[in-house]
């Protein structure tokens, strides 16, 4: 059934107005829930465009099909044509039997032969224009339906989800990276984190088939566990793919080797964006020789949803070549279509310098009115998220030990997904390091000198269940800045109503408001954790209080906050 334009209109106006109308019927004076509802309305938005991408795609493909089946209709009519004629011309022949001499070109009538020189012409002879596509760049494909498929592919078929990271990697002479690659984006992914995102790598050595069965063999073998949730998959792209690169053209003097590998690459990276566009939201492009930092997923994610404008084209988590760049999928086909159209010309790097130019720069501005213009466009994240620790190059003979300088600042904030709440302390904020804003994972706390009695507290919206919990304080830059004397209390809830302490829970001190005092802060470590007692249900708030004076500031640099599955709650 076709989706009428209009409804998706009246869809769209429905769910971008709700989320206003509710603010002004229930008005709060917290910041934390508007910045909650603005980052929820941009994950949605998002959502939405994705969507509309994939719905333009499939009426695009239906229109295309409707073509396909018309033509062959037209070719079946002037077919039927064509045999009449033959037919009639035959019977009005002097020659006994046509089968008894060979049937060349000036046996067919005109028609005929113009029919077969003018087949593979027909599917534009219908229309005004022609729209051009992938085989106007890659013109060897044409007839070979199965090359833009994958050769091999291992997948669960996992989609929807936030971000899909494409990791291509080839046989290289010296050392392979590709295993510790996989480990470290596997174990610095949270549990959360492991459902929200699929890692999908190409294994691009089309020629190699030994060297592609034993690579996924590998890899299904070592990573068995992440391959059966869905969260890793294998592909290979078929030999016909790739065109005769012999006939490539040396450019800037390169040697044809290097011709070849970076034609190449340019060809893998596009085969997993058309391979990833409909699989998420985002896609991020990786190499097969780097490492991550704990909790990547949410900190690119948190990243992109909170970028005030939407015009951003891409979003930079590593200032080395081409890792850690992140797309949105509805921008994919473009950027696509743009690295095929000079595929053989430049590197993929400089190609995407180049696409960044064409969409933002004024010719006639000067140089560094287009460096603010791509700077608009182009956003890094800092510290980077990924580091390189490739020694030799997928090119034979290179060299590189590039490292990134910003990923060595050590983890200043680990970001996790936590339960919706209105967050508030009693301490004096330093800068841009908000409560709000550590508890969403963009930053960590921090705040000006404890005193007794202040407070960081966390109302959940609305009460939930807890599993467990963690709260760490200091950072390497400041280790010293973490809570001392600081207790962690509750405030139990049930039915949606606050408990009083006239029904006490057995084994744990009262506090002040009806809070219970359940675990405090180690001053060695400066880190609390631990799991929430079943006894306790429903949750309202949480909250540290600080129980003594400190002489130094207090950095939260880690909250998690794992609600209980509503399946195991219940």
């Amino acid at each position: 059934m076709r989706i009428q334009p209009q409804n998706i209109i009246c869809t769209l106006v429905t769910i971008v107005l709700t989320p206003f109308l509710w603010m002004i019927v229930f008005p709060g004076n917290d910041l934390t829930e508007v910045d909650l509802l603005e980052k929820h309305l941009a994950e949605l938005r998002d959502r939405l465009h994705y969507a509309e991408s994939l719905n333009r795609e499939r009426e695009h493909d239906m229109l295309s099909l409707r073509n396909q089946i018309k033509l062959m209709l037209d070719v079946r009519k002037q077919n039927n044509m064509t045999l009449m004629f033959m037919r009639n011309a035959y019977e009005k022949s002097n020659a006994s039997s046509i089968s008894d001499r060979s049937m060349d070109d000036d046996t067919l009538p005109k028609m005929a032969r113009d029919l077969l020189a003018n087949m593979s012409l027909l599917s534009s002879s219908h229309v005004d224009m022609s729209i051009p596509n992938m085989f106007h760049y890659l013109p060897h494909l044409i007839g070979k339906p199965d090359s833009i498929m994958p050769a091999v592919k291992y997948s669960q078929g996992r989609a929807g989800v936030s971000i899909v990271i494409g990791i291509p990697t080839i046989k290289r002479v010296q050392e392979s990276y590709l295993t510790k690659t996989l480990q470290s984006l596997i174990d610095s992914l949270s549990e959360d984190e492991r459902l929200d995102v699929l890692l999908v790598v190409l294994v691009a050595e089309a020629d190699d088939e030994d060297y592609v069965k034993a690579t996924v063999n590998d890899i299904i073998f070592k990573f068995s566990d992440a391959m059966n949730a869905g969260l890793l998959e294998v592909i290979a792209p078929s030999r016909d793919f790739y065109p005769n690169m012999n006939e490539l053209k040396d450019r800037f003097g390169d040697t044809m080797e290097r011709v070849k590998w970076r034609t190449k690459q340019n060809l893998d990276y596009t085969f997993l964006m058309m391979y990833a566009r409909s699989r998420g939201t985002y896609y991020v492009q990786l190499e097969d020789d780097v490492i991550s930092k704990p909790g990547y997923v949410t900190i690119m994610k948190n990243f992109a949803l909170n970028q005030k404008l939407n015009d951003w084209l891409l979003l930079e988590f590593s200032h080395l070549g081409f890792i850690g760049k992140l797309f949105k999928s509805t921008d994919l086909p473009f950027i696509v279509e743009f690295f095929l159209m000079f595929h053989k010309d430049k590197p993929v790097d400089w190609l995407l310098d180049h696409l960044l130019y064409v969409k933002v720069c004024n010719p006639e501005k000067d140089n560094k009115h287009c460096q603010r213009s791509v700077a608009d466009v182009r956003r890094r994240y800092k510290p980077s998220l990924f580091q390189h620790i490739g020694t030799y190059s997928s090119l034979k003979g290179k060299v590189q030990k590039l490292k990134d300088k910003d990923f060595g600042k050590g983890v200043m904030h680990r970001p996790h997904l936590n339960p919706n709440a209105e967050v508030s302390t009693s301490l004096r904020v330093y800068d841009q390091y908000s409560l709000d804003r550590a508890y969403m994972g963009e930053v960590f706390f921090w705040g000006v000198l404890p005193q007794y009695g202040d407070t960081v507290t966390i109302k959940f919206i609305p009460p939930v269940v807890v599993e467990k919990y963690l709260f760490r304080s200091g950072n390497p830059e400041h280790p010293g800045d973490r809570f001392y004397n600081t207790t962690v209390e509750v405030l139990l809830s049930q039915s949606g109503k606050v408990l009083d302490n006239s029904n006490p829970v057995t084994g744990y001190p009262q506090a002040d408001n009806g809070f219970y005092i359940i675990n405090r802060f180690d001053g060695d470590s400066g880190l609390v954790e631990g799991v929430m007692p079943a006894s306790f249900g429903l949750i309202d708030t949480m909250r540290l209080f600080v129980q003594s004076p400190s002489q130094s500031w207090v950095i939260l640099s880690e909250i998690f906050i794992k609600e209980k599955s509503k399946s195991s709650a219940t």
